[in-house]
């Protein structure tokens, strides 16, 4: 479960941290030269874009002097696992830890973490309140769900639409499921309830375009099989669905597989996440657009500001009106609409994933 590494920084930043990071290290170090204790912990090992994490982390990990340990839950949704792993970072005396939260059961040792000295950096999904960690280094989920929500308005051009939502959980609720959700609702021009549910909002009703009806909101755990079982879910309540929003691209993929065995062939998928995959269903035609996010760079730079601030650094600062530091976000499509603003399949597979 656990691995140690250090390796060459290869790659360039797609963006800079604004500033650096200040204090001690946990170790009362007090801005010491020595090597940096940091753990990154991500929801699971296996999906491509927690692959890429590691890999940005690894290749960081090498230049800033950093012991790097990685660490998994066995899935996603699995607390237990990041919990060992936050304790097992406390126990080492690491100076920091990078993590995934995969649901509100880890706060607790996030807590214990931070109380021992830890500086804690969540990755890709702030945790529930935003300040139960340090910082958070993120996509702008809520943003990139309003962009493929807006293309998706754009190109039915009208045309009723007919949604099916697949969403990561209906079971815990977590930042990055309701910010992708709500963001698409609000991308399309659908009033939402609570900002921070899913599901709550009118199953019918009028979006920027015409008329608009919601089928389901069905959980897929984020993967392929989760995608296909909730895409096939959806069908069984109606087979005039002509948008499907997913959380992410293997859900995507999914979907698409219970649309071809039904034979409908013309409905609008549209994910976030922009990983090379996802990049290839898109200039495939699988999946019309995506909204394309960064973790190489949330991660590489998460090590480098927890070795700053070991060091004696400047702590960093979230980005305007946010309570996050914003890694960046693309539209990705090949069809392009006016007015939201995108790239290329050719372009986002030069960048895919930072």
């Amino acid at each position: 479960m656990y691995l140690t590494t250090r390796r060459v920084l290869a790659v360039a930043a797609i963006v800079a941290l604004p500033t650096t990071l200040a204090a001690c290290s946990a170790d009362g170090d007090g801005g010491g030269g020595g090597t940096v204790g940091v753990t990154l912990i991500t929801k699971d090992s296996i999906n491509p874009f927690f692959v890429a994490m590691q890999d940005g982390a690894e290749k960081s990990a090498e230049e800033e002097d950093v012991d790097l340990t990685v660490a998994a839950g066995a899935e996603d949704g699995d607390e237990a696992g990041q919990i060992e792993a936050i304790e097992e970072a406390v126990a080492r005396g690491d100076d920091g830890i990078l993590i995934t939260p995969n649901g509100p059961g880890v706060n607790p040792a996030i807590e214990k973490a931070r109380e021992a000295g830890l500086y804690v950096i969540a990755l890709d999904t702030p945790p529930d309140p935003a300040d139960l960690v340090d910082i958070t280094f993120a996509t702008d989920n809520f943003l990139a769900g309003e962009l493929i929500g807006k293309w998706t308005a754009a190109k039915l051009g009208g045309e009723p639409a007919t949604i099916a939502l697949l969403d990561l959980f209906n079971d815990k609720v977590v930042s990055v499921d309701y910010s992708r959700d709500q963001g698409f609702l609000t991308g399309m021009g659908i009033d939402t309830a609570d900002p921070e549910a899913n599901g709550d909002e009118a199953a019918t009703g009028s979006y920027s375009g015409g008329e608009y009806e919601i089928v389901c909101n069905e959980p897929t755990g984020g993967n392929t099989d989760g995608g296909r079982t909730a895409m096939e879910s959806c069908l069984a309540q109606s087979d005039d669905i002509n948008v499907v929003y997913t959380i992410n691209e293997p859900a995507a993929v999914g979907a698409h597989e219970a649309l071809e065995a039904a034979g409908i062939d013309d409905a609008l998928i549209v994910s976030v996440d922009g990983g090379c995959a996802g990049v290839g269903s898109v200039a495939d035609g699988v999946i019309g657009a995506t909204s394309q996010q960064y973790p190489l760079e949330m991660a590489s730079q998460g090590v480098a500001a927890v070795a700053d601030l070991a060091r004696g650094g400047d702590t960093p600062e979230t980005s305007d009106g946010l309570d996050f530091y914003n890694t960046g976000v693309a539209l990705v499509t090949d069809e392009p609409v006016d007015g939201v603003e995108s790239i290329d399949t050719k372009a986002a597979t030069d960048i895919c994933w930072g």
